[in-house]
């Protein structure tokens, strides 16, 4: 298996610390808003990288944090008068809807910055000790970057002091201006933690660090994990802030391999909030099913910026509409689990360095020889358990196919459809088995005026939007 290493810039072979087991650390959202696209992008990626480990029979650990303290979330608390676990709890849960609605399966730990503290105080007092870290008159802690000869390598900045300014708090008290806060000392009335070092709030880059030496390392380790990864914004300042801490607060490399995926641009403009074109994720699947944007999302490369666009979203959809046409076909079949050359080569496809182009073109392929092939030899049984096999194989590794193909071709029909076209096929149902046909007949007519189309099968009567 082969990942590109975003620090070293190059494509390396994987191998991790401990022989078969791997540990993946993932910075996950600041629970304050809706998850947006580039949300759903990351979490998608490490979604597909940990699957692509387990079919390479890693036993996978993968960690993605909830950041549950942060001035976002008490602006919010303060402005809607809320406490500021019901701020957290409510956009905590929406996240996990939202995931789940993406086919994005869980982390193996889920770490919260309010569950971690304890370990965040460790760390600012190793730090303190060592000389890696100071205390200002106004209670606040800064990490010296001028302590730490190796600071700026991962990211491979020179920076001046205006750059640094523009993207670090400013403080007079501090030493150097890229000097950054591990405690930020408040005095206020606003929500505080009370710490060894004073009533204040953590700095966003610490919380990792800890929770990263909490969960995933091991002592004797060289690497506090085997891969650390997040969205290509993240790798300077927090990701290089975060493996400082480690490197001078630890006996741990912060990671062995570093990943990071490319921006979601929406219509060619980079999404941001200031431009007014954050596209929320919770729209998206309001007008999408969430397989459907998983496909879209997933079909570029993950290193590759992703431009979304309706579009595209639709040629997206009709390459996935490929795979349920002929899932139906097959409706029924049982599954097969042995292996196939197709299963090898979409895995050695994936397993380098995600490779999702080749991966698709495969799936492409081998759909137009099954469809050709059960065209002209329709009851070719060794083709038809293989082709199961292979369909049952891509819902494992990318997560596409996993519905009833019949209920695919449902959405976009409301809730209150699909209960009255039910509740007639069950009355037609019943017609037939009166043999009363003359009354399936004009109930079977009575489903189609809903712009559907039935089919009876052996496990029963389905029907899908036409």
């Amino acid at each position: 298996m082969y990942i590109y290493d975003s620090v070293q810039k190059t494509k390396r072979k994987f191998i991790p610390q401990v022989q078969d087991k791997v540990t993946l650390y993932v910075c996950g959202p600041t629970v304050y808003d809706d998850a947006h696209l580039g949300h759903a992008k990351s979490a998608l990626v490490f979604d597909l990288l940990t699957r692509v480990l387990r079919a390479n029979n890693y036993d996978v650990t993968y960690a993605r944090n909830i950041t549950d303290i942060d001035d976002k979330i008490i602006k919010k608390a303060q402005e809607q008068k809320k406490e500021i676990k019901e701020i957290t709890n409510f956009y905590t849960n929406a996240f996990h809807k939202e995931m789940d609605a993406i086919g994005v399966t869980p982390p193996s730990i889920e770490p919260k910055a309010t569950e971690s503290l304890d370990a965040m105080f460790a760390l600012i007092q190793k730090l303190l000790d060592t000389g890696h870290a100071y205390k200002t008159d106004e209670g606040d802690v800064y990490f010296d970057t001028a302590s730490d000869s190796e600071y700026l390598k991962l990211s491979s900045r020179v920076q001046d002091d205006e750059d640094r300014q523009e993207r670090v708090e400013s403080s007079s008290l501090k030493k150097n201006p890229a000097d950054f806060a591990m405690w930020k000392s408040v005095k206020d009335e606003s929500i505080t933690f009370t710490s060894p070092f004073g009533n204040g709030r953590p700095g966003w880059h610490l919380e990792c660090s800890a929770m990263i030496e909490k969960h995933l390392a091991s002592p004797d380790a060289k690497f506090a994990v085997d891969i650390h990864g997040g969205g290509a914004d993240l790798l300077f300042p927090h990701h290089e802030n975060e493996a400082a801490q480690t490197r001078c607060g630890t006996n741990h490399t912060l990671a062995n391999y570093w990943i990071h995926n490319g921006f979601v641009n929406i219509n060619g403009e980079k999404m941001s909030k200031s431009l007014g074109n954050s596209f929320f994720l919770k729209d998206a699947l309001k007008e999408y099913d969430g397989e459907v944007l998983r496909f879209y999302l997933l079909s570029t490369h993950y290193r590759s910026n992703f431009n979304f666009n309706t579009d595209d979203l639709s040629i997206a959809k009709k390459r996935l509409d490929k795979i349920y046409r002929l899932k139906k076909r097959l409706f029924g079949l049982a599954q097969n689990t042995d292996a196939t050359p197709f299963k090898d080569k979409l895995l050695t496809a994936l397993s380098d360095d995600m490779n999702v182009s080749e991966a698709l073109a495969l799936i492409e392929d081998m759909l137009s020889v099954a469809n050709e092939t059960l065209d002209t030899q329709g009851k070719h049984k060794v083709l038809k358990k293989e082709t199961i096999a292979n369909l049952a194989f891509i819902e494992t590794i990318l997560g596409f196919g996993i519905k009833n193909p019949f209920e695919y071709f449902q959405f976009g029909i409301t809730t209150q459809t699909k209960k009255k076209i039910n509740q007639l096929i069950r009355s037609r149902d019943e017609a037939k088995k009166e043999k009363n046909f003359e009354l399936s007949d004009a109930i079977r007519d009575d489903i189609l005026a809903f712009g559907v189309s039935i089919m009876d099968t052996a496990q029963g009567t389905f029907w899908e939007k036409v």
